[in-house]
């Protein structure tokens, strides 16, 4: 039996093992790659972003909307659904080979709606640039 989410620790560790595999995936690795320049540094940010999610911490400062919108823009908008599937897919599978319980799931459900939201966000911004 695995372990739950429980620490912050636990949160860096399927933080950064997720992260190297969206690093090396072929479909979505180019996105974060060509944007993220000092990964220790985002291995932060993105560890406050879920221990605050996930503990209800108010530690992450950021804007998650703005920062995949511009993102977007500057990939000529071909950020797809089909990409957030591919995150999604791996996130699921690094919760799931370090961890299971009550965080690891709030983990896969809070992903699985955060990426619908960033999508919907994405799309709307193109219709603001037509």
């Amino acid at each position: 039996m695995k372990n739950d989410i429980k620490t912050r620790e636990d949160v860096f560790l399927l933080v950064s093992e997720f992260y190297k595999k969206v690093r090396q995936n072929p479909e979505i690795g180019h996105f974060f790659n060509e944007v993220i320049t000092d990964w220790d540094a985002h291995f932060e940010k993105l560890t406050d972003f879920w221990e605050s999610n996930l503990f209800f911490k108010a530690l992450y400062k950021g804007n998650p909307q703005k920062v995949h919108v511009k993102v977007d823009q500057e990939n000529n908008q071909e950020i797809s659904s089909y990409h957030f599937g591919i995150w999604l897919n791996l996130w699921f599978e690094t919760i799931d080979e370090l961890y299971e319980g009550e965080l690891a799931n709030r983990a896969k459900n809070n992903a699985r709606k955060m990426s619908s939201h960033l999508y919907l966000k994405i799309f709307q911004a193109r219709e603001k640039t037509i």
